[in-house]
């Protein structure tokens, strides 16, 4: 039979884990009775169950005031399969398969529940106050993330961090994303931003509190269109991948030049442009008017024909 546990992969408990025994019932919530205590506002005394029976593992919200939310969305009762998160309060819980040999197995719910509490208290040490939400975008991302954020009407400044992409900022009203940016470049504008962080695959996160200031163009569509949107852009961007320069590629045109330019159309010739005046791909993509799917498209077909090269 299957062993399971629950892993917190975001949040005060990030890190911990609580073993699942089969044919048993836990109960989450505030309340320092229950099976599973999770210490904060957001959490009901009461919050909700988690039941194993025989192969099957089920999650019921018990009233809850914020609820429960399982791959971004509001539940009452469902079951649960490897790999769906869990949103209750601010932690983000994925279930996950577990070797039985495992300490989190072996450990009483008493010792799982004693390892919760001290993981706690540990990050809260060391983590900034008034980040309630943090962790990995390999364990979660964004696209899986914003979706829970959105589902669970969530206010406050996503901020992703990633070594070779910089910093990314994503402004949440009520889970609606209103604004984007990137490294505060005012040259990329909000759709572009998100569309772009949507493709980061790795780094970290932290839901920082709300920021009030007045942004410069806010950013109409509901979040569910952005992530909709975002998807294809990304699917595009996979399939013409093969025929892109790597990510930091320097750019030049070629001399003498390998075509003509009267050859060229209005947009090629503005990417021919981009390429003289920044030299960079970066630099084509933060200035290109367009999505960074139509610049990749657009660049493809002059590298192709050799009208740009990679330096």
């Amino acid at each position: 039979m299957p062993q399971y546990a629950l892993r917190f992969i975001s949040g005060k408990y990030q890190g911990g884990e609580f073993p699942l025994r089969m044919d048993r019932e836990i109960v989450i919530g505030r309340s320092s009775d229950l099976d599973m205590v999770l210490v904060e506002d957001m959490v009901s005394r009461k919050h909700a169950k988690i039941s194993t029976m025989g192969s099957q593992i089920v999650i019921q919200d018990l009233g809850s005031t914020n609820g429960t939310f399982v791959n971004g969305e509001k539940i009452k009762k469902v079951q649960l399969k490897e790999g769906d998160r869990i949103l209750v309060g601010t932690s983000i819980i994925k279930l996950v398969a577990a070797d039985g040999s495992a300490p989190s197995l072996q450990a009483s719910e008493a010792e799982a529940r004693a390892r919760l509490a001290s993981n706690a208290a540990t990050r809260s040490q060391v983590s900034t106050a008034g980040r309630p939400m943090s962790g990995s975008i390999e364990e979660i991302p964004l696209p899986d993330l914003l979706q829970l954020l959105s589902t669970s009407r969530k206010s406050g400044v996503l901020t992703v961090r990633s070594n070779d992409r910089g910093i990314g900022r994503i402004y949440l009203r009520k889970g609606q994303v209103y604004y984007a940016s990137i490294d505060d470049n005012f040259a990329i504008r909000p759709q572009k931003a998100i569309y772009r962080l949507l493709t980061w695959s790795s780094g970290t996160f932290d839901l920082e509190p709300p920021d009030e200031r007045q942004v410069i163009e806010e950013i109409s569509e509901s979040t569910e269109a952005l992530l909709i949107e975002g998807m294809r852009l990304l699917d595009e961007v996979k399939r013409i991948e093969p025929d892109l320069p790597p990510h930091g590629s320097r750019l030049a045109i070629p001399t003498p030049l390998a075509g003509r330019l009267r050859d060229l159309s209005p947009d090629e010739l503005d990417i021919f442009q981009l390429v003289l005046d920044h030299g960079t791909l970066q630099g084509v993509l933060d200035h290109y008017a367009g999505t960074d799917l139509q610049a990749y498209t657009l660049l493809a077909g002059l590298l192709n024909r050799e009208l740009v090269v990679v330096t």
